[in-house]
Parts: C-alpha cells; structure tokens; sequence
C-alpha cells in the first residue's frame, strides 16, 4: 500500500469518527442507536490508531537504515 493510499485511508477514517461524534451529539438519538454509533467509532479510531502505528514503525524503520 503506498503512503498517498494510507494517508487517505487514515483521512477518512478521522472524518467518519467525526460524522460519529455530530450522531451521538444528536440529542434525539436512541440509546440502542448510540450504542452503536460508539461502536463504530471507536473502531474508525482504534484502525487510524493502528494505521498510525505502522506509520511509525516503517519510519523508525528507515530512520535506522
């Protein structure tokens, strides 16, 4: 996967917790529908975390080399 792709990937991953974060600030929202909006965020975030980690690996990676 190449860095251009990845950044978009993380990109939109922020974006979609993002559009989460507005559902939940909704306050006719359900407590069976919140529940599943958290869940969904937190998986965005927990794969653009993931995402930045490799990021961080390849770059520690190259630095030593």
């Amino acid at each position: 996967m190449s860095t251009k792709i990845e950044k978009l990937v993380f990109e939109d991953k922020i974006i979609e917790a993002k559009q989460l974060l507005e559902k939940l600030s909704n306050p006719q929202i359900t407590l069976s529908d919140s529940i599943e909006v958290y869940k969904t965020g937190i998986k965005e975030l927990e794969e653009a975390q993931k995402l930045l980690d490799e990021a961080k690996l390849i770059f520690t990676t190259q630095e030593k080399n």
